[in-house]
């Protein structure tokens, strides 16, 4: 899913990811300048990419599977070698646990968080086959030993984002308690940051800018595009070689297994936001046994017939929505914006913007494509709305600056911002089935635009390389579980959630057994736990320390609007989330 944090950014850390699915500016806003996938990047063929080294991975011992877009679901006797990878790779990482010692500069993390790796197959039916090194943060509970409950794992979601920097959330006031009690870890999943870093295109051919971002594409910019997507496609089959199919959301839970036992857990306390609620379910489903607690914050759709490309249609209907609702909040603050006095006037403003842009790019590097980036931001995170509106009206009175030095492309953020767009686009690839006449995209999506033209085509582009995607399809697990099979769960939502819709919420919980779901109402900001909702939080933590959840569910007032005076989210909360977001303009869930 396309965007800021496409089914991932802090979601779990509170006002904060398909799923799908952004290294972000000081400021929030997705990398400015992140161009079309596929812009610059050749190929020749199928067969010859994918016969390309397996350069993520520490060895090249790999074997090829069959290339083609074909789907392959998992026969029992791939599922069966595969549970027992699990098994080995398991005893083995409980074996060496995981030495932990002084974060690598480049990670920035300072003392007292630690750092450390661990290994998992690359193919779990071929546990002694090629590896990929997992890198993995920690910082240790503060609270008394007799208190202590041992890990608690984080990931943020993406496809795409890297949850070290999620041990920080220990020293904010928000997490106190709980980071008494628990060690708080975080990890880069496979393929993301120095955990073996996928990439399928030049870092400086990615965030090529300025870029166009039409509502209603022309068929000349269609075709382009298209070859932009094929073009992507096969970029990721050339870097990645046989690797490429094992970059996925169930080898993600698989991995999560190991990880356990490399910290000597027992049985799993997990937090996933976004994207992390879908491989967290389908971790629930491989491994009910292991599961001890788990928060589903801001919940993906787990229907096998939404995974992926329904739920991001659905994602972008859900945008329209949401950029409704900011364009009210504007209206409502004309005083302070002086960009209309009603929803439709602010539309107006937002369109005189894009114009300006399009036809002259401010400081050349600020175009439509970049425009949208910045602004899909206000569909995640209502903090967003006030530094968002405060750059849309300086640029209508004639000061450009704010817009581009929020919306500019960043070369520092490039690689990081590449390398999330390839591992959400691989694991959303390899996931499930994809239409693959484009006849079939033209219709559902200029269907969709009609009625929700803010995000449908951005959308539909960033994952349009599914459509020519050389590796095999799987089949998307049923995500599902017996009563008493799974300890009690926790889901979190905000009802009006555009990257999550709501409705994937009251789907997981009908599909885990025992499950309880606690509903943020009247609020949209994408990400529930640990903000600045009281409510929320106290139910988090009666869970996640005392092991209590609400037996019918629970509904909480909403956060507080924004404040329009305030330009920026400027808390601490708000500065770990943007480390949290994922590494690109891609990555939305």
């Amino acid at each position: 899913m396309r965007a800021v944090a496409k089914h991932g950014a802090l979601a779990a850390l509170g006002s904060l990811v398909l799923s799908a699915l952004v290294v972000a500016p000081a400021d929030g806003a997705a990398p400015a300048g992140a161009p079309p996938p596929g812009t610059g990047t050749t190929a020749t063929s199928t067969a010859s990419a994918m016969a390309g080294p397996a350069t993520t991975v520490t060895t090249a011992q790999a074997t090829p599977r069959a290339t083609g877009r074909t789907t392959a679901p998992r026969t029992t006797s791939a599922a069966s070698r595969e549970t027992r990878g699990v098994a080995l790779a398991a005893r083995r990482a409980a074996d060496a646990g995981v030495a932990f010692g002084p974060c690598p500069k480049a990670e920035s993390l300072p003392a007292p968080v630690t750092c450390g790796t661990v290994e998992v197959p690359l193919d779990y039916a071929e546990p002694d086959g090629a590896r990929i090194t997992l890198t993995v943060s920690r910082a240790t509970a503060t609270g008394k030993a007799e208190h202590r409950q041992g890990a608690l794992v984080f990931n943020p979601g993406g496809p795409g984002a890297s949850g070290v920097s999620f041990p920080l959330a220990a020293g904010l006031p928000e997490w106190k308690r709980l980071a008494e009690a628990y060690d708080f870890v975080g990890y880069a999943p496979r393929g993301v940051g120095r955990s073996g870093s996928l990439s399928c295109q030049e870092p400086a051919d990615f965030a090529k800018a300025p870029t166009q971002s039409p509502t209603h594409p022309s068929e000349s910019y269609k075709r382009q595009r298209i070859a932009e997507a094929k073009a992507y496609a096969l970029g990721c089959a050339r870097a990645a070689g046989a690797a490429l199919p094992h970059y996925n959301s169930l080898n993600n839970a698989r991995d999560l297994d190991v990880l356990r036992a490399a910290l000597g857990e027992p049985k799993l306390t997990f937090m996933g936001a976004s994207y992390g609620t879908y491989f967290g379910a389908l971790y629930a489903t491989l491994f009910p046994s292991h599961v001890r607690r788990m928060v589903f914050d801001s919940a993906v759709n787990p229907d096998p017939k939404k995974v992926w490309y329904r739920n991001n249609l659905d994602q972008s209907l859900a945008f329209e929505r949401r950029w409704s609702d900011f364009l009210t909040w504007v209206a409502k603050h004309d005083a302070t914006y002086h960009l209309g006095s009603d929803t439709e006037e602010v539309r107006t403003s937002y369109e005189r913007v894009r114009a300006g842009l399009a036809h002259e790019p401010a400081d050349g590097k600020v175009g439509p494509g970049q425009l949208q980036a910045l602004m899909l931001g206000a569909a995640y995170y209502d903090d967003y709305w006030p530094k968002r509106a405060s750059v849309l009206a300086a640029y209508l009175k004639g000061d450009p600056k704010p817009l581009i030095a929020a919306a500019a492309p960043k070369p520092s953020a490039a690689a990081g911002a590449e390398n999330g767009n390839a591992v959400y686009t691989a694991v959303e690839c390899n996931d499930a089935p994809w239409p693959t006449d484009f006849a079939v995209w033209d219709r559902d999506n200029s269907e969709l635009a009609s009625r929700a033209p803010f995000e449908t085509w951005d959308n539909a582009w960033m994952n349009l390389p599914c459509a020519y995607w050389p590796a095999p399809r799987q089949q998307p697990l049923d995500v599902r579980t017996r009563p008493g099979e799974l300890p009690p769960t926790l889901i979190l939502a905000a009802e009006l959630d555009a990257a999550t819709p709501y409705e994937g919420a009251v789907e997981l919980r009908r599909r885990l057994a025992g499950s309880a779901l606690v509903t943020e109402r009247n609020a949209g900001t994408h990400g529930v736990a640990g903000g600045g909702n009281a409510c929320v939080t106290a139910y988090v933590e009666d869970y996640l320390l005392r092991g209590r959840t609400p037996t019918r569910g629970a509904e909480c007032a909403p956060h507080a609007p924004p404040d329009p005076v305030s330009q920026a989210p400027s808390n601490r909360l708000a500065d770990l989330r943007e480390r949290l977001a994922p590494a690109s303009p891609a990555s939305r869930s």
